[in-house]
């Protein structure tokens, strides 16, 4: 049995070659010729599962080591019983940390306090839910937006805010939805001219989800008005491609990688993994554990600052500091083409642990402090 997975899988040659002959593979550029007489396809959202790549193939089994699927079209596997799965919820923490790392960022840069201020959290499945745990950790107050949790949980709105009133009455503005072209929870320009003209002036929006849920040029015009005063941007509308103005405009601007640390990307990879296991009807052979590497920075000690959110900047900035990679996607060079650059700081994107590998070590006693980092998930000894 033939088995292609992409690259950027942790540990794919060593869980599915448990399973048959693992090829490795460049996703974004798989062609139909590559798959023809593979059974399985494991990839991640730089490949698109397509007729035309799958057409006459003797494809079975489909996995997307992500927590997105519109890289896939779900009907045709559907049509042709192709079996197929995703990878909810494996990078959610990685997001919610690449969120504390960015907003803590900001604060350093501009003088902000987190603590007191309002976060609206649009979208609250798998990486929402951690993104409300750590802003609440942060001492912010956390309005919540999610259409269809709302339906299925909340008739009454005690729980959940309409997009309007998190617009109004944020002052960091993230998104964390699905990309959906259709139906009554459309995505697709989700922030468009409209709800940007709501939006609290001066607010911070962050978008973590899908570049398409924005509208590019919406947000500029309200940039450039002053109704949002910073942006934080990981995904961008028709990447690989990224709007050069739009960059330069942004207070943070990186690679979709916010869901890229080691945990995450491995985490899919043993998901997958693990419902090909179930497509053969094979017990699992393989475990991650003993592979998985020491952290490089295992302890940081914590002196004070002037501020809480300078301290926590402190901390986190050692063991995961965003400002390395918007520094990298800013470094283009003269005559690189865009797209490529993007792609391969997405392909060889140095390895990010998250906050739990971390000992935080608090220079002098501070309760509140410890309780603020133990919640942002680092481990905090008495």
């Amino acid at each position: 049995m033939r088995i292609i997975c992409d690259r950027n899988m942790p540990f794919a040659r060593e869980a599915f070659g448990t399973l048959g002959e693992t090829v490795i593979a460049d996703g974004r550029h798989l062609r139909p010729a590559d798959v023809r007489d593979a059974t399985i396809l494991a990839v991640r959202s730089t490949t698109k599962v397509t007729p035309q790549l799958l057409e006459g193939s003797a494809v079975r089994f489909v996995g997307t080591a992500t927590i997105g699927t519109d890289h896939m079209d779900i009907a045709y596997l559907d049509r042709h019983g192709i079996r197929w799965c995703f990878a909810p919820g494996c990078n959610a923490n990685s997001v919610s940390e690449y969120l504390v790392s960015a907003l803590l960022c900001l604060a350093a840069r501009h003088g902000l306090e987190l603590r007191g201020k309002t976060i609206g959290v649009v979208g609250v499945g798998n990486v929402g839910r951690r993104v409300v745990e750590k802003a609440e950790a942060l001492g912010m107050t956390v309005l919540m937006n999610d259409p269809p949790r709302a339906r299925a949980e909340d008739p009454g709105g005690r729980i959940f805010a309409s997009l309007d009133r998190v617009a109004r009455e944020s002052d960091v503005l993230t998104l964390h939805v699905p990309l959906t072209r259709e139906g009554p929870d459309r995505t697709v320009h989700m922030i468009d001219r409209d709800l940007l003209g709501l939006v609290k002036t001066g607010c911070v929006l962050v978008n973590a989800a899908r570049g398409p849920v924005v509208d590019t040029d919406a947000l500029l015009e309200a940039m450039a008005e002053g109704r949002v005063a910073h942006a934080v941007l990981d995904t961008w509308e028709g990447e690989p491609s990224y709007r050069q103005d739009m960059l330069r405009r942004a207070d943070i601007g990186t690679p979709h990688i916010a869901g890229h640390s080691f945990e995450g990307k491995v985490m899919g990879t043993v998901m997958v993994y693990e419902e090909a296991c179930r497509f053969l009807g094979k017990r699992p052979a393989w475990s991650h554990v003993p592979l998985m590497p020491p952290p490089p920075v295992p302890r940081v000690d914590c002196e004070p600052a002037a501020s809480e959110s300078g301290t926590l900047w402190n901390a986190v900035a050692r063991v995961y500091d965003v400002r390395q990679d918007d520094r990298r996607l800013r470094d283009l060079a003269p005559g690189e083409i865009p797209e490529k650059h993007f792609d391969r700081l997405r392909g060889h994107y140095p390895m990010r642990r998250e906050f739990p590998c971390t000992t935080v070590r608090l220079m002098s006693a501070a309760p509140d402090l410890a309780r603020t980092l133990g919640g942002l998930g680092f481990q905090v000894p008495p």
